[in-house]
């Protein structure tokens, strides 16, 4: 069981910046988060059926509805004026993102990240999901079972990490006396086709700067193996993680975020980073801008 297919859902991460700040809303608290916080302020949100988050149907996960969400969740923060954003996403959240990133609608959208989901890898495992959530351990008495369980199996390699995130995917059921997962993947499949089908189309097609972080290069598809080779989008293979790599290397990920910005010079001033030199204006080399090469 790999834990590609185990981890359907995780994070879903805006990028904002304002005032020469950035600001890093995301789904799950995790130990990245600490690192990047250096060059940010973190701001949790929680997808529905996620975290301590509660609508009036938290299994209605279809694409539209968690869009919508999150389009809300901009709304609320920032009104009709938001800032420059970039949306980071892993896995299903990595779904979400790509879909608001194609609707064109957030016209303040810079750039585009999205972590360890492809679109021929993840639509191959959904004939498979019943059976791997069904096997997966389904109670435990203790928050530090849950976490021991889930780096022994693999879905994560990071005991760290596990110890911030998993107690968020948590609750405790009274009537069994013991914890259970909090969202009911089983019970949302109707939904699954809908979060990856077309995606690798929708990423290559989202005007915008885009990174495709992998955990493998067996994951990309056909049509992202294309748009690879013709320089569409940039893509880095995080060497010796699993599905969760934003868990498994906190520090990398927190740095191949924060350089994807400064590259991109994302925002007024990007992200200074030291050792990362910037290029010089033009003219300040002594060049016109028609002398320029590009």
């Amino acid at each position: 069981m790999s834990a590609y297919q185990t981890q359907m859902m995780s994070f879903i991460y805006i990028w904002q910046e304002q005032k020469d700040q950035l600001f890093f809303v995301y789904m799950e608290v995790a130990t990245l988060a600490s690192k990047i916080k250096e060059k940010a302020r973190v701001v949790a949100m929680d997808l529905r059926g996620h975290g301590k988050s509660s609508t009036e149907n938290d299994l209605d996960l279809s694409i539209e509805t968690m869009c919508n969400d999150v389009f809300a969740v901009l709304k609320a923060l920032y009104g009709d004026s938001p800032p420059a954003i970039v949306l980071v996403g892993h896995s299903m959240g990595g779904s979400v993102a790509v879909h608001i990133a194609a609707k064109k609608t957030l016209r303040s959208l810079a750039g585009l990240v999205v972590v360890d989901v492809v679109e021929g890898t993840a639509m191959a495992s959904l004939v498979h999901m019943q059976k791997i959530l069904s096997g997966r351990m389904q109670h435990f008495s203790s928050i530090e079972k849950a976490i021991e369980w889930s780096v022994r199996g693999g879905s994560l390699r990071n005991i760290d990490s596990a110890r911030v995130s998993i107690p968020t995917t948590l609750k405790y059921d009274d009537s069994k006396n013991c914890y259970v997962y909090r969202a009911r993947l089983e019970e949302t499949e109707q939904y699954w086709r809908g979060w990856y089908e077309g995606l690798s189309e929708k990423f290559l097609s989202s005007p915008v700067p885009k990174l495709l972080l992998l955990a493998g290069t067996d994951r990309l598809d056909r049509a992202l193996t294309i748009g690879q080779m013709q320089g569409k989008f940039q893509m880095v293979v995080v060497r010796h993680t699993g599905h969760a790599i934003q868990e498994d290397v906190p520090d990398e990920f927190a740095t191949l975020i924060i350089n994807f910005i400064s590259r991109n010079r994302i925002g007024p001033h990007g992200v200074e980073i030291p050792g990362l030199a910037r290029p010089k204006p033009a003219q300040a080399q002594g060049q016109s801008p028609a002398q320029t090469k590009s």
